[in-house]
């Protein structure tokens, strides 16, 4: 699949809510409460600059596939360290997309002259992410025991990930 990934505009969110809401709503991957209203969610996920919030849109339908939010992981003393957060509409998976999302992250990251980038909550069992972001430099740096409660699997752990940059 050929991407283009650009910045999310206030135009792009009818195409993200539906699958940001079922993603949301199977509560096995996000911390979010699991029935936000669209202007909950909307509000959550496009930020304002200086953050970033981006789509990846398939160049042969001009589909919006995915999207990515960027931001500082923390505020004054650790405002040097990059998070973000990925969904891939569940239609579009298994084709690069989470990859390609996390790799504009990295360049954003570098570029606005953050030192490392965070994960605060990767849910052990997400084992596709855990790869994915583990193929690109990222190491888990601890571990909250039943730090998450999966739908289907109980408690489990919530992984807090990083990659210096």
């Amino acid at each position: 699949m050929q991407l283009t990934i650009r910045d999310a505009t206030p135009g792009d969110w009818p195409a993200i809510w539906p699958f940001f809401r079922a993603i949301v709503a199977a509560g096995d991957t996000f911390t979010y409460p699991l029935d936000p209203s669209d202007e909950q969610g909307r509000a959550w996920w496009l930020l304002p600059a200086p953050n970033r919030t981006v789509v990846a849109v398939d160049d042969a339908t001009g589909t919006v596939v995915g999207t990515a939010k960027m931001n500082n992981n923390q505020g004054g003393n650790g405002a040097h360290i990059a998070s973000a957060s990925y969904m891939v509409d569940p239609a579009h998976g298994g084709r690069g997309v989470g990859r390609a999302l996390v790799e504009e992250s990295l360049r954003w990251a570098r570029a606005a002259g953050f030192r490392g980038m965070q994960f605060n909550a990767v849910v052990e069992t997400n084992t596709h992410a855990v790869r994915l972001y583990e193929s690109l430099g990222f190491d888990i740096v601890g571990t909250v025991p039943e730090g998450f409660r999966h739908p289907e699997r109980g408690y489990v752990g919530l992984h807090i990930m990083h990659r210096p940059l």
